[in-house]
């Protein structure tokens, strides 16, 4: 986001120091998706949506379920981390109160909001 400092945009997630750092076991893998999954991994590395990291203090397992179209899904399972998490003050608004505010506009497109989340860092 060009011309915005970058102390407004960056985000963090801060988490609640009291509770006690979780490394998650991971779980059971289909040794089929095994490659399939590396693949992936690498496509993400190489275009920089992820990195490697040496040392995490947090490790969470990866969840791989097959769609209808027959193709892998790899999804992060976070549901600890998420409840360690400080709760935000300002949550996010109701999609009723979104939609409220957008009458008499004439057009509002859903992949800017959906884009916009992966241009934050």
């Amino acid at each position: 986001m060009k011309g915005i400092p970058s102390k407004l945009t960056q985000h963090q997630i801060e988490l609640d120091t009291t509770l006690p750092l979780t490394h998650q076991a991971s779980y059971r893998l289909n040794p089929n998706y095994a490659t399939i999954i590396k693949l992936d991994i690498d496509q993400f590395l190489a275009i920089g949506f992820i990195q490697h990291v040496e040392e995490a203090t947090w490790l969470s397992p990866i969840v791989v379920i097959l769609k209808k179209n027959r193709k892998l899904k790899i999804y992060v399972d976070l549901r600890k981390l998420n409840f360690t998490t400080k709760k935000d003050p300002f949550p996010l608004p109701f999609r009723d109160e979104v939609f409220n505010t957008m009458v008499g506009c004439e057009a509002y497109s859903f992949m800017d909001g959906y884009f916009g989340y992966h241009q934050i860092l």
